[in-house]
């Protein structure tokens, strides 16, 4: 690749080598001036390193074994002055130094045509380098068990998942793929929730949490601030609190049929969105009527781990035996069965029975039939959650947030009439 028509490939190729090592040597010439009097190297001697990169590069015609010996050399002069260093200081960072070996990298792929990937890793030292403070702070931030909860993650989604067969099997056509995936995407829903409560908790709000909680569960946030309402003469703030969660959980829904069944979400999706959202308004002007001041770091919403291997696995079971449920109910029970399973499962975490229904409409369970089943299982949710709610809050604020869900399954019943 030549970037510049009128110059040698080889200028262009040294050009790009200086431009992308002088920006990092800058970079360290700054933090050498101002903060490490004893920093390594500067704008002079990280072009240098690039140079001698690109040139065992091109004096080895790109073969591997010339570039490591020359990658190997850099490295051990780099070593010597990192121990300079360290005798001078006492103690020493050794960013500089692994730069310097990235500086090098630089200058070899320029000789392959990496041009993008030879930016990208210069650009992404000067970010590393010029955050230090803030990713040091951020670092300090960071619980163990935030570290913990991201790898449980990552091993339910990059590591379990692509192992699983994709394939159905028995006569119920349990998929372990597909069943997998429908745990990652709940999973990633309900970590994302969990994020940003984690982010918010310092200056939480009742509101705030009542949305971010409701994308995690909203029957657990209900409870949540049902409780918290007998701490604070707010029951306009906390039935308002309520009715958000709710509306949220109405929009999770939209999204997971979204992924997994474009025809229930054709049927359903944009009614749940506007249900969501109007439940969701509602719950906010309500909030602010006889408004005090919002409880400021109330600490409403305590956020668990929804990453749980055990509470995968448990889940994974819940949405198999919901699809092996529904066959039967469809086979021995017809029509009738399915909408009396829906009913139940209100009472409990109704995605596992709405997963199902994503995954049985049409091939087994009428698509109409389906559609109908969902909105009974979210409108029984918001029944359940509504005597909850009565039970467990202040007398005032367990009326409002009755009637407020009570209104909601009602709406929601309201779309059996399409």
């Amino acid at each position: 690749m030549n970037i510049f028509g009128w110059l040698p490939t080889d200028a262009t190729h040294i050009f790009f080598v200086l431009f992308l090592c002088f920006l990092i040597g800058l970079e360290r010439e700054e933090r050498k001036v101002n903060d490490d009097p004893y920093a390594f190297g500067g704008v002079r001697t990280y072009p240098l390193i690039g140079l001698i990169g690109y040139s065992i590069a091109v004096l080895s015609g790109g073969e591997l074994i010339p570039q490591t010996l020359g990658f190997t050399v850099v490295a051990a002069f780099l070593l010597m002055a990192y121990w300079h260093r360290l005798s001078l200081s006492g103690y020493s960072g050794i960013a500089s130094e692994m730069i310097g070996l990235a500086t090098y990298l630089v200058g070899a792929l320029v000789y392959h045509d990496m041009f993008w990937l030879a930016t990208a890793l210069t650009v992404s030292s000067i970010i590393l380098l010029e955050l230090k403070t803030q990713l040091e702070n951020l670092a300090k931030r960071i619980e163990t068990t935030d570290i913990l909860t991201f790898a449980k993650f990552l091993l339910l989604s990059a590591v379990i998942l692509p192992l699983l067969p994709n394939t159905p099997f028995t006569r119920f056509q349990i998929n372990p793929f597909t069943t997998w995936l429908v745990v990652v995407a709940v999973s990633s829903l309900s970590y994302g929730s969990y994020v940003l409560q984690r982010v918010i908790r310092p200056q939480n709000s009742v509101l705030l949490c009542a949305f971010v909680g409701g994308a995690y569960s909203s029957t657990m946030t209900t409870v949540v601030l049902a409780r918290k309402s007998h701490q604070e003469e707010q029951a306009h703030l906390y039935s308002g609190a309520v009715l958000i969660a709710s509306g949220v959980m109405y929009l999770r829904l939209a999204v997971l049929l979204v992924l997994f069944n474009r025809a229930l979400m054709s049927q359903l999706a944009v009614s749940f969105v506007a249900l969501g959202s109007v439940a969701m308004l509602i719950g906010w002007l309500w909030s602010r009527k006889g408004y005090k001041d919002a409880p400021k770091g109330t600490g409403a919403l305590e956020p668990k781990n929804p990453l749980e291997l055990s509470a995968a696995l448990l889940f994974a079971g819940l949405f198999v035996g919901m699809l092996v449920a529904t066959q039967l109910t469809i086979q021995y029970l017809g029509v009738a069965g399915v909408y009396s399973l829906a009913l139940l499962m209100g009472v409990t975490d109704v995605d596992p029975f709405i997963l199902g229904m994503t995954q049985s409409a049409s091939s087994v369970t009428p698509l109409p039939v389906a559609a109908s089943a969902i909105i009974i299982a979210a409108a029984s949710n918001n029944l359940i959650k509504g005597i909850y709610a009565y039970a467990l809050s202040s007398r005032k604020a367990g009326l409002e947030s009755l009637y407020f869900l009570l209104g909601m399954a009602a709406g929601g019943l309201l779309l059996l009439l399409k």
